[in-house]
């Protein structure tokens, strides 16, 4: 079976908790400055929980999805009572209507294809309550990488078993469709032996200024404001990514 572009799965998922047990501070202290008590909030996407655990441990009516199985069960771990639904977003049928819904770390370029990207946030519109807010960041071309003509090693960490875990990737840079392509390799090694190989077929769209919002006002949001920093800073459009507060 083929695995579905930008899915998280075994290896990946190990080397993304390595590396990032914890959200980033000031990522973390910008999402949560939209949190209200009393709010029914949700995170799609919400991976391992890096995000989504900060804000149950504060007491918030938050819940999670991801289409990462993987993820979710190193989620389930850290916080066995979280409300997490294992869906893609693209397929998925809001229940309910959400007062804050959030994607953080740039997820939303996860979704190449500008129909896919316009039907999410279609949903997330629809998903919202009256007076609700969705906030999210996008990777801008300022973060567009140089073509490589090889595969290279890019990560290596040693896993809790004292295992090598190695991350090999290939870039390439299409400037016509602003995508960035990264297909990967993961290899479990120990000293030496390849013990398990695992392909991701890694890619994410770039945008440029302006973008975003255009179409954030094509699908009905009609009040849009872009920061460049989780200090909440006007973009200026030489950023390297763009966060979005979104409402109705």
């Amino acid at each position: 079976m083929t695995t579905p572009t930008n899915y998280y799965a075994d290896l990946c998922t190990e080397m993304y908790e390595i590396l990032h047990p914890t959200a980033p501070q000031d990522e973390l202290a910008f999402y949560l400055s939209y949190a209200r008590e009393g709010d029914r909030m949700l995170e799609p996407l919400c991976g391992s929980g890096r995000f989504l655990v900060p804000f149950l441990e504060r007491g918030f009516n938050a819940a999670g999805m991801d289409s990462s199985a993987e993820m979710l069960v190193k989620l389930r771990v850290k916080a066995p009572e979280a409300e997490v639904e294992c869906a893609d977003l693209l397929t998925w049928t809001p229940k309910r209507t959400y007062d804050y819904v959030f994607i953080t770390s740039g997820s939303m370029s996860l979704f190449t294809d500008p129909e896919a990207c316009r039907r999410i946030l279609e949903k997330t519109k629809a998903a919202l309550a009256p007076e609700g807010v969705f906030v999210f960041e996008v990777d801008t071309v300022a973060t567009s990488l140089p073509d490589d003509a090889d595969w290279r090693t890019s990560v290596e960490v040693k896993t809790p078993e004292g295992f090598d875990l190695v991350l090999k990737s290939k870039n390439r840079w299409e400037g016509d469709t602003r995508i960035q392509y990264s297909p990967s390799i993961y290899e479990l090694r120990r000293e030496g032996e390849i013990l398990k190989r695992e392909p991701m077929d890694f890619q994410i769209r770039l945008y440029a200024p302006g973008e975003m919002e255009a179409l954030l006002h094509e699908v009905g949001f009609g009040t849009v404001r872009t920061y460049g920093s989780y200090a909440k800073t006007p973009a200026t459009g030489i950023e390297e990514m763009f966060l979005f507060e979104c409402r109705v």
